[in-house]
């Protein structure tokens, strides 16, 4: 784990800082599909991502969701600094992807180490700053792609943050992610293999042109 740590933020910060986050973070190992964050929820710790991979969701009214993003090592989001500066209550759903490997830091310290670090106040600046990029990609895909590509760009987005061409997945979990029903999925999924994007086997899908 220290090695693998030492290889995503070693760099980002200055000694001094690096020795703080080691001796204040609290390890934590969540297993693919484990709920780390819930809607209403307070968070008490942002999740420095050792390895593995994070869904990030909102659900509407009905307890449908709808993925906005993932993260994955040496990322952390920018929801979760939000919630935790303002002591809101956390208005996302944070879900494993796969196996994963976090840091816990105590919201007290992210305040503290923004005045006390620039590395610190960098990394999170920049963290914000991609998260809300990946917000606006969200929202316009949403807006103006068409469900066909909607769905070829969450299988592409899916396989590159597993690092794997082939997705394990059934119809219904895409068809939850999209906010869609499983039949349109079927249809879509089959229609991206007549297309030569995808192959398709029984709860996989191997993705052709990443």
């Amino acid at each position: 784990m220290l090695s693998d740590f030492k290889f995503n933020y070693a760099h980002l910060f200055e000694k001094e800082l690096f020795e703080e986050i080691l001796s204040v973070g609290e390890y934590k190992k969540v297993e693919e599909g484990e709920e780390l964050i819930n809607i209403g929820s307070y968070i008490k710790f942002m999740p420095l991502i050792i390895s593995g991979a994070i869904k990030i969701l909102r659900e509407d009214d009905n307890g449908d969701e709808l993925v906005l993003y993932f993260i994955e090592q040496g990322d952390t989001c920018a929801m979760t600094i939000t919630c935790c500066l303002g002591q809101t209550k956390s208005k996302i759903k944070a879900i494993a992807e796969r196996e994963t490997e976090l840091l816990m830091i105590p919201i007290h310290k992210i305040g503290e180490w923004m005045n006390k670090y620039q590395t610190w106040q960098n990394f999170i600046l920049q963290s914000y700053n991609e998260r809300m990029q990946e917000l606006l990609e969200a929202i316009d895909t949403i807006a103006f792609l068409n469900m066909h590509e909607r769905l070829l760009k969450y299988l592409k987005d899916k396989a590159m943050i597993n690092r794997d061409e082939v997705i394990t997945v059934t119809h219904k979990q895409i068809a939850n992610d999209l906010h869609t029903s499983r039949v349109v999925i079927s249809r879509l999924l089959k229609a991206l293999e007549i297309k030569g994007e995808i192959l398709l086997n029984r709860n996989q899908i191997k993705v052709l042109n990443l």
